[in-house]
This record gives structure tokens, C-alpha cells and sequence, in this order.
């Protein structure tokens, strides 16, 4: 089984045992910790697993291909294999390191191409998807993006009113009647939350038919809409000045080969003395590209910016980064109660789908789970402005707000 050879080198710690196609047992194993025993049924995999095991992977999981055995789940396996990635990766003689290090900047501008047309095609096949999937593992209010866990035993809910509570109190909104922009406004929920809060005027982009129609709806059911709307348009077509500019969880989409016009896009909207919050996914460990099945199966264009990238493209624009926050496991425990969530009402995902996309969303909520326990990746909070005085010296305006502001 040529794929031997790729887990004698990866298992380091823990124990993995593979049942293969043939009926033969394999057993890979270095320092203690968890057995997990993994289950072939199709012969191809001896070989896909090895040239391409972060596609391989998925596939055969949501095929049915791979099962595992013991009552073992996916996230116990993609932890063990996380955790064994992440001793391999750091070591940066290892001769598999050095290929991949080699090839990344080779695929990454093909990876990422993000023109405008392109970028609708992308939203829909993740976004526009059925209304009653969210519904079935988000929070009430469709919050898609990581929440912010003050205490160990908060609820998703708590989670996800304490991220949109901590991000308006980056915005400094100390003024009545503020115009804001929230770029990527999913379903509406922070928009709204800020009018609330804080009497602004918000207008929401999204690219979204289906999150388009449900925060218009939204708005107009709670008798708001003079004062937040929601455009189904591009950042880049967008016009106009705003004194605060929000964005969460949209950055990952932009790509790498457009980040400088992001940033200029954003200083052309933003008042002289406006404030603006880019909330996205990051990685720690530098540039790379975006995992196949992830790129194949769920996001399309997406990828997680390193910080240097993003700080390098910002310096290019003559905008200054006033403060920044990392926010390192609240993600993954935002994905620990979605897949929670899902398993709860994975039959009813089932009925509007089929066995193979919930093996996919389970996959999907797993592997990105494993990445940010694991993996190098986190969440970055920007606070951004055209004059370095746009915001106070020290943070206790965030307190004061937040204390002024109590949820």
C-alpha cells in the first residue's frame, strides 16, 4: 500500500491504525496518545491517499469510501492528523516541507483569480444554498462568522451577541445619525444590531441572492428600513463616504491579487476622520494556499490571509492600522457548537439534501475546526483609519462603550 509511506512519516504522536481495501491491517504509532482505526473500501485509495491526501481525504469520506471504526467520529480523526501536521510542518528541513514550501507561490495567483463575475459565482455556491440549512446549526440570528466567548461556558448565543458587541465597540459609534458600511453583510444581523444600538444609518453589501432578500425582509419587517437597507452589489462598485466601515468574514474571499484594491476601495469610502473593523480569518505561519477540498467543495476562491500579507497591502495604501486583536480558539469553539448543532439535526439536513452532503458539512466543520485548535489559524480584528487620531490613545473607549452599551 504506497500510502505507508506517507503515515510512517506523519504519525508522530498518537496511534492510527488502517484496515485497508485488501482486508490487510497497518498500524502507525509514535509517542502516546489517541487510536483511531480508519476503514478503506476501495483499493484506489492506497494510492489517492498519497498523492493527494488533503482531497483524497474528504472524498472518500463523503463517499463512504473511508469509514472509521469504534464509533470513532471525523473530528477525532482530524484532530489526530492536525495534530501530527502541525509537529511535521515544524520541521522546516523535512523534505515534504520544502516541496510544499516550494510549490505555493506557483498556484496561488490561479487559486485565487476574484474578478467581479466570478466573485457572485463563488458567494452562491456556499451562500445560496437552502435558508433552513442555517437555520439548523447557526445561532438565531444567522450570525455565519466566529463569535466571542467571554467565558468558557457561553452559549453559541451569548457567543455571537458578544462578537457583534465587541465590534461596535471598535466602531466608535459616539454619534447619533452615523452612515455605515457594513461589506459582506450576510444575513443581515450586525446591520441591524448597530441601528439598534446606536441609531446609525447602515447599508449592507452582499453578493448573496438568497442573504439579499432575507435582511431586506428582515429590515422591513422591524420597520427599519430608512434606516438600514442592503444592496446586492460588488465592494468594488460601491461609492459614497462613510464615517465607520464593518467587514466580517468577507476579507477571505476577496483574494490575494486584490487585497491592495481592497484596501484602496476601502480608503475611498471611508470618511477623513472615519473608523473602519476588517474582521477575518488568518494564519500565523505565512503565505500559503487553501486546502483542495475546502477550495472544491465549500469555498471557491476563498483563502486565509497570512499577516503579512495583509499588513503588506495595507502599508501600500496609506490607510494605518490604529489596533489589532487576535482572537485565537474563540473559532474553534464557534465550530464545536455548529457541528454540535448539526449532528442534532442531521436528519433533517438529510431529508433537504442527501447521506453525502452531511458527510460533507461534517467534514467541512471538522477539518475547519482542526485547523484552528491545530492548525495556525485564528481570527484578526483590524481597526483601520486615514488619520492615526481617528481613535482615542488607549482602549477604554471600548470599555466605557461596552459598559454604557451593556448587552
Amino acid at each position: 500500500m504506497l500510502c505507508r509511506v506517507l503515515f510512517k512519516t506523519l504519525i508522530s504522536w498518537g496511534t492510527l491504525r488502517i484496515i485497508d481495501a485488501n482486508g490487510n491491517h497497518h498500524k502507525y504509532g509514535g509517542k502516546s496518545g489517541p487510536q483511531i482505526t480508519v476503514r478503506l473500501h476501495d483499493k484506489s485509495l492506497h494510492h489517492k491517499l498519497f498523492f493527494n491526501p488533503r482531497l483524497a481525504v474528504g472524498e472518500a469520506y463523503m463517499d463512504g469510501s473511508l469509514t472509521l471504526e469504534d464509533g470513532r467520529t471525523i473530528i477525532e480523526l482530524l484532530d489526530l492528523v492536525g495534530a501530527n501536521l502541525d509537529i511535521l510542518e515544524t520541521s522546516e528541513h523535512h523534505s515534504i516541507v520544502k516541496v510544499r514550501n516550494f510549490l505555493t507561490p506557483v498556484f496561488r495567483p490561479i487559486q485565487q483569480y476574484n474578478p467581479i463575475h466570478k466573485a457572485k459565482k463563488n458567494v452562491a455556491h456556499h451562500y445560496d444554498l437552502s435558508d433552513e440549512l442555517f437555520d439548523l446549526f447557526l445561532d438565531k440570528d444567522r450570525q455565519y462568522s466566529c463569535g466571542y466567548f467571554e467565558t468558557p461556558n457561553d452559549s453559541l448565543e451569548q457567543a455571537q451577541l458578544a462578537k457583534k458587541h465587541h465590534l461596535a465597540s471598535k466602531l466608535i459609534l459616539d454619534q447619533p445619525s452615523l452612515n455605515v458600511l457594513d461589506i459582506g453583510s450576510g444575513w443581515g444581523g450586525l446591520a441591524i444590531y448597530l441601528h439598534q444600538q446606536t441609531k446609525a444609518n447602515v447599508t449592507g453589501l452582499t453578493l448573496s441572492t438568497e442573504q439579499h432578500a432575507y435582511a431586506t425582509q428582515r429590515a422591513k419587517d422591524l420597520g427599519i428600513s430608512d434606516n438600514v437597507r442592503f444592496d446586492l452589489k460588488d465592494y468594488r462598485l460601491e461609492n459614497g463616504t462613510y464615517d465607520r466601515i464593518v467587514s466580517v468574514g468577507m476579507f477571505e474571499h476577496v483574494g490575494v491579487s486584490y487585497y491592495v484594491k481592497f484596501f484602496k476601495k476601502l480608503k475611498s469610502l471611508l470618511a477623513s476622520d472615519g473608523v473602519s473593523v476588517v474582521h477575518t480569518i488568518a494564519r500565523w505561519d505565512g503565505p500559503s494556499v487553501t486546502n483542495p477540498w475546502l477550495r472544491k467543495y465549500i469555498f471557491p476562491g476563498g483563502y486565509t490571509p497570512a499577516m503579512s500579507e495583509v499588513f503588506s497591502a495595507i502599508e501600500r495604501t496609506g490607510l494605518k492600522v490604529l489596533d489589532v486583536e487576535f482572537l485565537r480558539l474563540h473559532y474553534a469553539e464557534t465550530l464545536k457548537h455548529w457541528s454540535i448543532n448539526f449532528q442534532k439535526n442531521r436528519d433533517k439536513v438529510k431529508k433537504l439534501y442527501d447521506e453525502r452532503f452531511c458527510r460533507m458539512w461534517e467534514f467541512y466543520l471538522a477539518g475547519a475546526e482542526t485547523a484552528f485548535r491545530r492548525n495556525n489559524h485564528m481570527v484578526a480584528q483590524f481597526q483601520i483609519a486615514n488619520d492615526q487620531e481617528a481613535a482615542p490613545l488607549t482602549r477604554n473607549y471600548m470599555f466605557n462603550w461596552k459598559h454604557n452599551h451593556p448587552i
